[in-house]
Order: structure tokens, then sequence, then C-alpha cells
């Protein structure tokens, strides 16, 4: 299990919204943007890694259970999605690596892979 603030530690990486979060230990990571393959996963504790950064993003992970959403590539949250996040009680954290440097350092740190 990997804290939320070791993996923005790690990361260097800033939180968005959801920083009452920190505390909170996350067991795998799934790196994708494509939407779809996120709705086929049945995994609690999971960090999503992605560089789409949309409203869709937010609405497929409240629809999969995700909580946790990193966006990689230096991709920011606008208003919109920030509004959604906080009512559905995800947390976004935005970092300027790309996925594949991301998911190393999150492999460092101890984050699984779904699979």
């Amino acid at each position: 299990m990997v804290k939320v603030a070791d993996i923005v530690k790690k990361l260097n990486a800033k939180i968005i919204c959801g920083d009452e979060n920190q505390s909170k230990e996350l067991l795998s990571g799934f790196a994708s943007d494509l939407m779809s393959d996120v709705l086929t996963l049945d995994t609690e504790d999971l960090l999503l890694i992605t560089g789409l950064n949309n409203l869709q993003t937010i609405r497929t992970s409240e629809m999969s259970d995700v909580s946790y959403i990193l966006f990689v590539r230096n991709k920011k949250a606008n208003s919109a999605m920030i509004d959604l996040a906080k009512e559905n009680n995800i947390t976004l954290i935005e970092c300027s690596h790309s996925m594949f440097r991301a998911c190393y350092l999150l492999h460092e740190l101890g984050l699984k892979p779904v699979y």
C-alpha cells in the first residue's frame, strides 16, 4: 500500500482537490488514456494514471469507483472537472512526468499494477 502523500512527494506532484486524502493508502495503479479500458476495472484503492484531461475522465472514474486520478504530461484539470471531482469525492493530482516515467516511479514506491 502506498500513501497519497508519498505519491505526491515522489512525483513532485500537486493535489488539485482532495487534499484531505493524503493519508489514504492505495494498493494499485492503472495507466490508460482509453476510458473504455477503465470501465472494465473492478479494483478498490486504485490510482488512475492518465493524460486524458476532460470531463469524461471524471465521469468514467465515478462509474468505475475510481477515487484517485493522476494527470501526467503537465495536463491540467479545468474548473468543471474540479467541481465534478469534488462532488464525487475524487482526488485529482497533476504532475509533469510522462506516463511511462510516472509509472516507473510509482512502481519504485511499491504501487502494484492491476494486472
